[in-house]
């Protein structure tokens, strides 16, 4: 076994825990702090699949932005951090059904894996180079236009979403 299978079974053994201290711990705090090592977990997925740009925006995206924005807000609302997750015969029926979808999904997901016949293109050894300059340099030449608007876009979201905060 090499280093890359090594790292992609020690990166996969962190998405799949921290994932699931996410779905089954009864305490918010630790959900919002296991999100956390599920998305660095797929970063380094990210970077093992010499996407690295995908990786950096995983990284200050999800973490620096939207997991600081709900770990924030779990930690400034009162008395939601010792909330506890109950439920009734509605919530058994929901983790029944949750968990008949999950295995079948797991079943589905496995007998694919185990009937493709999966073949790899080039040298697996092969060294690729940065996808950060050339995705750079198509954001800025030939999709420019729609890149710009995309950046308009978020600006007149941000204003109005101020705007709406201001008014109460």
């Amino acid at each position: 076994m090499d280093i890359i299978s090594i790292l992609f079974l020690v990166f996969a053994a962190i998405v799949v825990g921290s994932a699931a201290v996410v779905v089954f711990s009864k305490n918010i705090m630790y959900s919002a702090f296991s999100l956390l090592f599920t998305f660095f977990g797929i970063a380094g997925l990210y970077v093992l699949l010499n996407a690295d740009f995908i990786a950096i925006t995983q990284i200050m995206i999800y973490i620096g932005g939207i997991l600081v924005l709900i770990i924030f807000g779990v930690m400034l609302t009162t008395k939601i951090t010792q909330i506890e997750f109950k439920g009734g015969l509605s919530g058994k029926i929901q983790i029944g059904a949750a968990g008949l979808a999950s295995a079948l999904l797991a079943f589905t997901l496995i007998s694919v894996f185990i009937n493709t016949n999966w073949f790899l293109k080039g040298d697996p050894n092969k060294v690729v180079e940065s996808t950060i300059n050339p995705i750079g340099t198509m954001l800025l030449s030939e999709y420019l236009i729609q890149f710009e608007i995309a950046s308009v876009l978020l600006l007149v979201a941000i204003v109005g979403a101020t705007y709406i905060a201001r008014r109460k």
